[in-house]
């Protein structure tokens, strides 16, 4: 349950005044706080603790409004997405004290203090919600209409903040609960901080209608967050440009989110294709998402593109908020026509900024506000922004000013030249400099993540004729130049993992270890970076070990979001249940083949354990043709290892033919071998890879799988059953390859991975049940399939002991090898059956890691010459062309 009414706030130094009754309220207050009560007992908040009516939160707002008193004093809040915070705000508001308001864990907070000398201090200290009265009064003169003190959007230690009025704050959730047909039944997820202006907007428009929020700090790429959108009945969120890519990664295109409504984007400018896609989404799966444009100086919102228009024109920012209204400022160097500087008029327009204490008294100061932006009108009257005027630069919805960023640096001994897009900052540093720490220091006083600030050492600065840094030149010359200190890739340095054995596990090296890739970055997770079932039990048990827990969803999440979970999270040990499946079911097919023991099945469960694993590292939302991709490299991570052995095993032995060799068996015969069926399983699963990639070649079967993410494949395995039932009429056992007679269970692991809720599993679950039993005529056998496969759908891992996963990860990541060479081991070693057992094991181990090691040989040379004839191609061609013939060697 969420705390009692009163308990919100302490005082950490003295008491502050209380009076009696509710606390006085002024001219300037906000009409949508003050009529909070009149929703009564419907839905106000909901967290993962519990939930508080309309009529509770008043009361607690009252409460905390009668401790900050009658007398208007400025307060700092410093808080986040959390109950106490969110009171804190609306008391201020009710209680007509002007706000300022800043992240909670912003370093920004005691130069902000300083600066302004609040009156009033509140947030989290020392794990404990607190009230510090810094005087009784007031030490400033604050003007009747200041209601909020917002920073721009983004930082670089400056100052300067947004006045906003109560009148702002009352328009703009007007307007935006007008053009968005917010319901008092909508539950709205805090997806964007509070400090946020666009988090902030969707609190007030929500709270103007009576709607819900459901409050929460939890990223989108966490699973318990869409639990609790779920579990809150959700109906919407927000999004910056960023959370759309980590939408992408959390594989929110196969979710089943039944309340979603609408989607709202904000933020800075999302890509067209982008928009596009989502929008397209959202139309098939019934929700719609509504693309928006604004400032903090504009209260957040001055612009949306209707729905209907996201597909038709989705690089617009749309019409005017209800209220406002654009028109056009000619620029000299702009002549076209319809073209100009964006300028906005509304009753949500600043009263303007303030630089110091002393700007708090002023009253409005701007009638309009001038963007920046320049914009052109269409014939259809919709706007689109075409550039910016001044050298600000919005980059993941944060305002950064490189000019100011170059100041920084330069009064750290740094000079530099600053360029930013739309998704990084770009920064030229002349002479000897440590990339790193430049990259850590602008990250830091921006306020941006490092991935998006990108270092490139330069020995001079380019300059013009008149001694002007060529800033046109600074950027070609960060178009080609190799990035320095940028986390993208290459450096993979600030990315750790406190605790397990080895004590400071660098995630991203570990990544690009285990995947041979150079190119890892913290945003990226194992299944961006193309890993599959064999890497997945490696990288799995070896993160297992650094990290003490892995979340289930660990190969879509962000390394940098398993590292920051590594701080805070448990540290009990697990095992993946596809990964014990994987490494008991290799042990019990090659015990049993040597009669150690009589305990089948093994080789049926892992067709099902490749089904789910197909279905998780497979079929990604990359597009089609980058899946089909994927889908052949799988095959050629079974098939090539396969045959290599098959064929050495051929010359060597006798014991198999040709088609063997070429995994044909099954599909050509002979059917009079005592040896040619050992290799049935390898078969069967490149068959089943090589059909559905055939399937998903088609670009209606690849839209109708991403569309029914959980259908497609239950689909599969009913076509799967008529050979299972031999509806054909034929021996299907005997007259068809294992492949077409087995598919349903790879099949059902699929459709396993893809259950998203109970019902799903639940009907998974009654399929393995039922078609199970009866396949074989062997009961225990039967057993072993059925008591896999459920545990597939229903348990993510297995508890374990340190130990015991690198034995498993081991045995799993190996076990393809194993089953491929047990067959010319344990012949050798038969009155010997453990023995047997152990070499067996130990020789797939063997095989796998040599395999792994020549596979990794025709990249690196092939990488190699092509660095070679690279340079040499270069060298012979001058400037531009060089550049261009490099980038296509």
């Amino acid at each position: 349950m969420l705390p009692a009414a009163g308990t919100a706030t302490r005082a950490a130094t003295g008491t502050l005044p209380r009076t009696s009754g509710t606390a006085t309220r002024t001219a300037g207050t906000v009409p949508f706080v003050d009529g909070l009560a009149a929703h009564g007992d419907r839905l106000a908040v909901s967290t993962d603790d519990g939930e508080l009516t309309y009529r509770e939160l008043a009361d607690r707002v009252t409460e905390v409004a009668r401790r900050l008193g009658t007398g208007r004093r400025l307060v700092l809040l410093a808080g986040s997405n959390t109950v106490d915070a969110l009171v804190t705000y609306l008391a201020a508001l009710h209680a007509g004290h002007p706000l300022l308001l800043v992240p909670g864990t912003s370093a920004a907070v005691p130069a902000l203090v300083e600066a302004y000398d609040p009156d009033v201090v509140v947030g989290r200290t020392d794990g404990r919600w607190t009230l510090d009265e810094r005087r009784a009064g007031s030490a400033h003169t604050l003007h009747p209409d200041l209601a909020l003190l917002l920073s721009t959007s983004g930082s670089t230690g400056s100052p300067k903040l947004v006045r906003l009025s109560h009148t702002n704050l009352q328009a703009n959730a007007e307007s935006i609960a007008e053009y968005l047909g917010i319901r008092a039944d909508d539950r709205a997820a805090t997806t964007l901080p509070l400090h946020y202006c666009y988090g902030l907007s969707v609190v007030n428009s929500h709270l103007l209608r009576g709607a819900g929020l459901i409050l929460t700090d939890r990223s989108v790429t966490d699973t318990g967050f869409w639990e609790l959108f779920r579990r809150r009945r959700g109906t919407t969120f927000a999004g910056v440009p960023y959370t759309f890519e980590l939408l992408d990664r959390a594989g929110f295109a196969g979710m089943r989110l039944p309340h979603l409504r609408y989607v709202t984007q904000a933020g800075g400018r999302l890509a067209p294709e982008a928009v596009t896609r989502f929008a397209t989404l959202g139309r098939r799966q019934g929700w719609d998402l509504v693309v928006m444009y604004g400032q903090t100086e504009a209260t957040a919102r001055m612009a949306y593109l209707p729905p209907e228009l996201t597909t038709v024109c989705p690089e617009a920012i749309g019409v005017p908020v209800p209220g406002g209204s654009f028109r056009l400022v000619p620029l000299p160097d702009r002549p076209e026509p319809d073209i100009g500087e964006l300028v906005y008029a509304g009753p949500n327009v600043m009263l303007g900024y303030a630089d110091g204490p002393a700007d708090l008294a002023l009253g409005r100061t701007v009638a309009e506000l001038r963007t920046g932006d320049v914009a052109r009108r269409r014939p259809d009257g919709l706007y689109e922004l075409v550039g910016r005027r001044s050298g600000f630069a919005k980059i993941l919805g944060l305002r950064v000013d490189p000019q100011r960023v170059e100041a920084l640096l330069e009064r750290h001994g740094v000079r530099s030249c600053c360029l930013g897009a739309d998704d990084e900052l770009v920064v030229a540093a002349a002479g000897c400099v440590d990339p790193d720490g430049v990259r850590r220091l602008v990250a830091g006083e921006c306020g941006l993540p490092p991935r998006a600030v990108r270092v490139c050492p330069v020995p001079e600065l380019p300059r013009l004729p008149s001694g002007k840094i060529d800033r046109p030149a600074v950027r070609e010359l960060a178009r080609t130049a190799t990035p320095a200190g940028r986390d993208d890739g290459s450096s993979a340095r600030t990315v750790t993992a406190s605790g397990g054995r080895d004590g400071d596990v660098d995630l991203c090296r570990l990544y690009a270890e285990v995947l041979d890739r150079a190119d890892v970055a913290p945003g990226h997770s194992f299944v961006d970076l193309g890993g599959d079932s064999l890497s997945y039990v490696e990288m799995s048990v070896r993160l297992e070990r650094a990290l003490g827990h892995l979340p289930a969803d660990w190969h879509t999440r962000p390394i940098r979001d398993l590292a920051a979970g590594a701080r805070t999270g448990r540290r009990r040990r697990s095992l993946e249940t596809s990964v014990a499946l994987r490494a008991l079911a290799i042990v019990l097919v090659v015990g049993s083949h040597i009669t150690l023991f009589n305990v089948t099945g093994g080789a049926h469960l892992l067709l099902g354990v490749a089904g789910f694993n197909f279905a998780r590292f497979q079929l990604t939302d990359a597009d089609r043709v980058d899946r089909l991709r994927q889908i052949r490299a799988g095959v050629t991570r079974v098939a090539l290892p396969a045959m290599t052995w098959i064929a050495v095993a051929a010359l060597v032995t006798d014991d198999y033919r040709p088609t063997t060799v070429l995994l044909l068996h099954s599909l050509v015969g002979p059917d009079d071998s005592t040896t040619d069926w050992h290799f049935w399983f390898i078969e069967a699963l490149v068959y089943l890879l090589l059909a559905v990639a055939a399937l998903l070649a088609s670009r209606r079967m690849d839209r109708l799988e991403r569309r029914f993410p959980f259908g497609f494949p239950v689909a599969l395995v009913a076509v799967g059953l008529l050979s299972r039932y031999d509806v054909s009429g034929l021996d299907a056992r005997y007259d068809l390859p294992t492949a077409v007679v087995a598919g349903w269970l790879f099949a059902l692991g699929w459709a396993a991975a893809r259950a998203a809720d109970v019902r799903q599993r639940l009907l998974v679950t009654v399929a393995v049940l039922v078609t199970v039993p009866g396949f074989f005529g062997q009961p225990q056998r039967e057993a072993l399939v059925v008591a896999g496969l459920v545990l597939l759908v229903w348990v993510p891992s297995l508890p374990s002991l340190g130990v015991l996963n690198r034995v498993a990860g081991v045995l799993a990541a190996s076990s393809l090898y194993i089953y491929l060479t047990h067959w010319q081991v344990y012949p050798h070693l038969r009155d010997h059956e453990l023995l047997a057992l152990v070499v067996s094991l130990g020789a797939g181990i063997g095989y796998a890691a040599l395999a792994a090691r020549l596979g990794r040989l025709p990249g690196r040379v092939a990488a190699r010459l092509s660095g070679r004839l690279s340079d040499r191609v270069a060298a012979r061609l001058p400037g531009r062309v060089a550049r261009r013939a490099r980038s296509r060697v």
